[in-house]
Protein backbone atom coordinates (compact mmCIF):
# COMPACT_ATOMS: atom_id res chain seq x y z
CA UNK A 1 0.00 0.00 0.00
CA UNK A 2 0.83 3.27 -0.77
CA UNK A 3 0.90 6.15 2.00
CA UNK A 4 -1.77 8.07 -0.11
CA UNK A 5 -4.19 4.70 0.71
CA UNK A 6 -3.27 4.32 3.90
CA UNK A 7 -4.18 7.98 5.07
CA UNK A 8 -7.29 7.09 3.40
CA UNK A 9 -8.17 3.94 4.67
CA UNK A 10 -10.59 4.30 7.82
CA UNK A 11 -9.05 2.42 10.78
CA UNK A 12 -10.94 2.27 14.07
CA UNK A 13 -8.35 2.66 16.86
CA UNK A 14 -8.77 2.06 20.62
CA UNK A 15 -7.02 3.44 23.36
CA UNK A 16 -4.27 1.30 24.75
CA UNK A 17 -6.40 1.10 28.24
CA UNK A 18 -8.43 -1.11 26.30
CA UNK A 19 -6.38 -3.47 24.64
CA UNK A 20 -7.22 -6.55 27.79
CA UNK A 21 -10.76 -6.34 26.84
CA UNK A 22 -10.06 -5.98 22.95
CA UNK A 23 -7.95 -9.15 23.71
CA UNK A 24 -10.68 -10.88 25.36
CA UNK A 25 -13.29 -10.14 22.99
CA UNK A 26 -10.72 -11.10 20.40
CA UNK A 27 -9.54 -14.76 21.82
CA UNK A 28 -13.46 -15.27 23.23
CA UNK A 29 -14.75 -15.00 19.43
CA UNK A 30 -12.26 -17.13 18.10
CA UNK A 31 -11.84 -19.25 20.84
CA UNK A 32 -15.82 -19.89 21.18
CA UNK A 33 -16.42 -20.20 17.46
CA UNK A 34 -13.50 -23.32 17.15
CA UNK A 35 -15.04 -24.79 20.50
CA UNK A 36 -18.39 -24.81 19.37
CA UNK A 37 -17.31 -26.70 15.96
CA UNK A 38 -15.79 -29.14 17.47
CA UNK A 39 -17.80 -29.89 20.64
CA UNK A 40 -21.06 -30.03 18.22
CA UNK A 41 -19.70 -32.20 15.96
CA UNK A 42 -18.40 -34.63 18.69
CA UNK A 43 -22.05 -34.76 20.30
CA UNK A 44 -24.30 -34.67 17.11
CA UNK A 45 -22.18 -35.55 14.31
CA UNK A 46 -21.65 -33.78 10.94
CA UNK A 47 -25.72 -33.68 10.10
CA UNK A 48 -27.98 -31.81 7.85
CA UNK A 49 -28.39 -28.93 11.04
CA UNK A 50 -24.82 -28.67 11.83
CA UNK A 51 -24.04 -25.61 11.17
CA UNK A 52 -27.31 -24.48 13.12
CA UNK A 53 -26.44 -26.14 15.93
CA UNK A 54 -23.08 -24.68 15.88
CA UNK A 55 -24.52 -21.07 16.00
CA UNK A 56 -26.41 -22.29 19.00
CA UNK A 57 -24.28 -23.37 21.06
CA UNK A 58 -21.76 -20.21 20.53
CA UNK A 59 -24.62 -17.89 21.78
CA UNK A 60 -24.26 -19.02 24.87
CA UNK A 61 -20.08 -20.17 24.31
CA UNK A 62 -19.04 -16.53 23.05
CA UNK A 63 -20.65 -14.36 25.93
CA UNK A 64 -19.61 -17.14 28.77
CA UNK A 65 -15.78 -17.53 27.38
CA UNK A 66 -15.89 -13.32 27.37
CA UNK A 67 -16.03 -13.19 30.70
CA UNK A 68 -14.04 -16.23 31.41
CA UNK A 69 -11.39 -14.85 29.85
CA UNK A 70 -11.52 -11.09 31.49
CA UNK A 71 -11.60 -13.15 34.67
CA UNK A 72 -8.64 -15.64 33.75
CA UNK A 73 -6.17 -13.31 32.56
CA UNK A 74 -4.94 -11.54 35.16
CA UNK A 75 -4.04 -15.09 36.82
CA UNK A 76 -2.58 -16.59 33.83
CA UNK A 77 -0.44 -12.97 33.70
CA UNK A 78 0.76 -13.62 36.74
CA UNK A 79 1.57 -17.74 35.85
CA UNK A 80 3.83 -16.82 33.51
CA UNK A 81 6.02 -14.17 35.09
CA UNK A 82 6.52 -16.50 37.30
CA UNK A 83 7.59 -19.12 35.12
CA UNK A 84 9.37 -17.02 32.36
CA UNK A 85 12.55 -15.50 32.29
CA UNK A 86 12.53 -11.89 31.34
CA UNK A 87 14.93 -10.28 29.23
Amino acid sequence: MTQSTLKNTARIRFPKHTSPYVFALYMATIMAFMMSLVITFAEFGAGDHYMANVMNAYRVAMPAAFVCILVVRPVVMRLVSWTVHGH
